[in-house]
Formats: C-alpha cells, structure tokens, sequence
C-alpha cells in the first residue's frame, strides 16, 4: 500500500468527524505492521475534555484488529481547508506507544503536500514503562 491510501483515507474519514464545538475536523489513518489500513477521525463531546483524537481513533481500531505496531500514520486535519495539524502530545505519546524507530508520522499540508516526522522528533525522551 503506498502513502496516497493513507492520505485518501486520512481525507475520506475527516468528512466523518464530530466537530460541532470547534469545526475542526481531522482524520487519521494508519498502516500497520502487517499490511493492514485503520482510519480514526474526532469526535468532540459537550464535556470538552471527553473527546476523542482521531489519532486515538485509528489507533483503537488498529488494537481491535489485531494490530501491534504502526508502519506510517497520516494525519489531516483544519477548519475549513487543510492546515498543519501535528497530533497533539496525548497522541504523539500514543503513537510512541505502538511505533517503531521506523515509524512515520506524515502530516498533510496545505495545497497536497506532506510532511514527514520520525516519532522521536515529535516527543524525543516519549514515556516508557
């Protein structure tokens, strides 16, 4: 599977989130270490603090499927239009959580670009227990 899947389905699932508070709406989708594509987007709650990242959401997906480890992870996210959406540091603890040295976390930016970030760039020094 090559990286424009993940964006495609990164895009796709974005149009599926639950923004209704801030509108902006972000989707993630990851490849994991078998082959397999898990997409996740937010989901927003009155209760602000219980909301659900959409890097969250793919990830929950990926462990319900029997997935242990993240291969590349895509995320888009903006209001209206894309914009540079990093996951925040509760998402970038979880990414760390199931990554590799290897993995890519590629961040869609505006106009079809990409960026792409080792984890330990996003969160040097992550927790482990």
């Amino acid at each position: 599977m090559d990286e424009q899947n993940l964006i495609d389905a990164a895009l796709a699932v974005r149009q599926n989130a639950y923004a209704r508070y801030s509108n902006y709406r972000v989707g993630a989708a990851l490849l994991d270490d078998r082959g397999k594509l898990y997409a996740g987007c937010n989901v927003e709650n009155a209760a602000y603090p219980e909301g659900i990242c959409a890097e969250a959401g793919a990830i929950a997906a990926m462990i319900a499927g029997g997935g242990e480890l993240i291969h590349t992870i895509v995320i888009a996210g903006g209001h209206d239009d894309i914009e540079d959406c990093t996951p925040c540091g509760g998402c970038r603890q979880k990414i760390a959580e199931f990554a590799s040295p290897e993995t890519r976390v590629v961040l869609l930016q505006p106009g079809g670009h990409t960026r792409s970030f080792p984890i330990d760039d996003l969160l040097p020094r992550s927790f482990h227990l």
